[in-house]
């Protein structure tokens, strides 16, 4: 069975899977924000492209991946010692808080790089196994709350690079059935910047 559809099954058996409810205050969520705002910005945009806007964001990715920093799933050293102090329902709070916000709707697409990022954005790459990412993120790059899958709309370019190729070198395995990892470990370095670039510019208010 080729990548392609490895990942497509794998996607299709979590849009089934029963939903994780966040069950978040977006009101005391706003209140944890303050330590966060420094890096990702007042109401979660940030102005470092290393990284990742979180306005808009599906509360579902948001909570799991917080516990993710929390239980050393996923390794960051600052976003260890953010979530350090956090319970659960505080992770709940922040991730209500910022999936309430509204998306970010500023981003933009190299124009050398457009070409080859929408192939694999939009087709995939089939003589590599590699799913169109629209698949599971959407035409938009809205991603699928229900599922858990990540708006990428808008996203830096250079932090979604970044995330690429950990994914490709396995230094980040938080994605499910390694769907990410999958699909990552068959782009080249070029292939990578365009896709990023592309979903950087990606992007709407509200969907």
């Amino acid at each position: 069975m080729n990548n392609w559809v490895k990942v497509l099954i794998a996607g299709s058996m979590l849009v089934a899977a029963p939903l994780l409810h966040a069950d978040g205050d977006v009101s005391r969520g706003e209140e944890l924000s303050g330590s966060c705002a420094a890096c990702h910005g007042a109401q979660g945009e940030s102005s470092n492209p290393e990284w990742p806007n979180l306005a808009g964001q599906s509360e579902r990715y948001l909570f799991e991946q917080l516990r993710a920093f929390k239980s050393g799933e996923r390794q960051n050293a600052v976003m260890a010692g953010q979530v350090a102090n956090l319970d659960e329902q505080d992770m709940r709070d922040l991730a209500a808080y910022y999936a309430s916000q509204d998306p970010v709707i500023s981003g933009s697409v190299s124009e050398d790089l457009r070409d080859l990022g929408e192939t694999i954005y939009r087709g995939g790459l089939p003589d590599k196994g590699v799913a169109a990412c629209m698949a599971c993120h959407g035409p938009s790059g809205a991603g699928m709350p229900g599922a858990g899958f990540p708006r990428i709309g808008g996203q830096h370019a250079q932090y979604v690079a970044t995330q690429l190729r950990a994914y490709r070198s396995g230094e980040r395995d938080t994605d499910r059935n390694a769907m990410m990892r999958t699909v990552a470990e068959q782009l080249s370095d070029e292939e990578i910047q365009a896709v990023s670039s592309y979903v950087s510019g990606l992007y709407r208010a509200r969907d």
